[in-house]
């Protein structure tokens, strides 16, 4: 899309500008609701009520008083711009220098042709040793912007960027000074943090509006209904931080286990021990809710053993204490019949 150089000091690198974003929105028209047409905007003067080809569409700005300046594809053209064919190198800084604020659109830059291939090896291999990037203006259609160029995987790619005075200013926007945290909701915060980083893989992620988008449009082409999927609502509030924090990392956690996990070979040893932590705090969970129902029942059949020896000697002692009483009244009914034979 763009054929130029890059220049910087005496050494130019001959290059050429690809895209590198392919967005994968779905484009929808402007129809009529009830019979589908589809809907033409019409370019209409103003003054003469006519409709104006694309030819003789030129660009205007008007002044506060309403005077309107006509500028024509001409004399836009005729505007000296320096960086039309040439990414102009301002300066090389460290690659930290630069807030990702600033940033718009990102484009690969190939070499133009086989004796590219060394300056352009050259000037890649010293930004990548100096981790370095550098500060570049440019033109693309028509318009001169700072460009920041750096190094992504073996290639250069170029990301224009905003100028100084379009970031507007963030003052009075972050919360006051006084608002401070504790650290035992910062070590939370940190949990929460790194549960929710674990397997997390963003080749994997997609547009989950742009599959439902899809799948509507399916469903109107088919003539068929379609299932409404209802949106969670965002919290409005945060009562308690810690409680909101510590259910933040349990629902995380019930998540994961819910996932089915694949073991790989080059597994991480923290992972490793925090399983095994795992494994080992529920096998001992396991264990001593084991031993305590053992506990229990053992301590059942001993009571029981117990009442029925209690009763068997009770019940012989009643026995005993019975028959004793028996031989007593015996013995007294003998002595009182031999004293009766006596008196006789």
């Amino acid at each position: 899309m763009w054929k130029g150089a890059i220049g910087f000091g005496l050494v130019s690198v001959p290059v050429r500008l690809y895209a590198s974003i392919q967005e994968h929105g779905t484009r929808l028209h402007q129809v009529h609701d009830e019979d589908g047409g589809r809907i033409h905007l019409k370019r209409v003067c103003d003054v003469c009520a006519e409709e104006v080809d694309y030819e003789h569409v030129a660009k205007g700005f008007e002044d506060e008083e309403g005077h309107t300046a006509v500028l024509t594809k001409n004399d836009l053209a005729g505007l000296p711009l320096p960086s039309k064919k040439l990414i102009d190198v301002l300066a090389f800084v460290d690659s930290d220098r630069i807030d990702p604020l600033r940033l718009q659109s990102a484009y690969y830059l190939a070499p133009e042709s086989a004796a590219a291939n060394k300056p352009y090896v050259l000037l890649r291999e010293t930004l990548k040793q100096t981790d370095r990037v550098a500060v570049t203006k440019i033109a693309l259609r028509t318009r001169e912007s700072l460009a920041l160029l750096r190094v992504h995987e073996d290639l250069l790619t170029l990301h224009t960027m905003y100028w100084p005075d379009e970031i507007r200013s963030a003052a009075g926007l972050a919360p006051p000074d006084s608002v401070t945290v504790r650290p035992q909701e910062l070590k939370m915060a940190t949990s929460l943090m790194d549960t929710l980083s674990e397997d997390f893989d963003l080749d994997e992620l997609e547009d989950e509006y742009e599959s439902a988008l899809g799948e509507l449009i399916s469903a109107h082409l088919d003539h068929r209904p379609v299932a409404k999927k209802e949106t969670a609502p965002a919290p409005d509030n945060v009562i308690d931080l810690m409680a909101a924090l510590q259910a933040s990392i349990d629902t995380a956690g019930k998540k994961g286990e819910q996932e089915p996990k694949k073991t790989a070979a080059g597994t991480d040893s923290a992972t490793e021990k925090k399983t095994a932590k795992s494994r080992t705090g529920t096998a001992g969970r396991e264990t001593a809710a084991t031993s305590k129902t053992t506990a229990k029942t053992t301590a059942k059949t001993t009571a029981k053993a117990a009442s029925k020896t209690a009763s068997k000697s009770t019940a012989a002692t009643k026995k005993s204490a019975t028959g004793s009483t028996r031989s007593k009244t015996a013995a007294k009914k003998t002595t009182a019949k031999k004293t009766s034979r006596r008196a006789g």
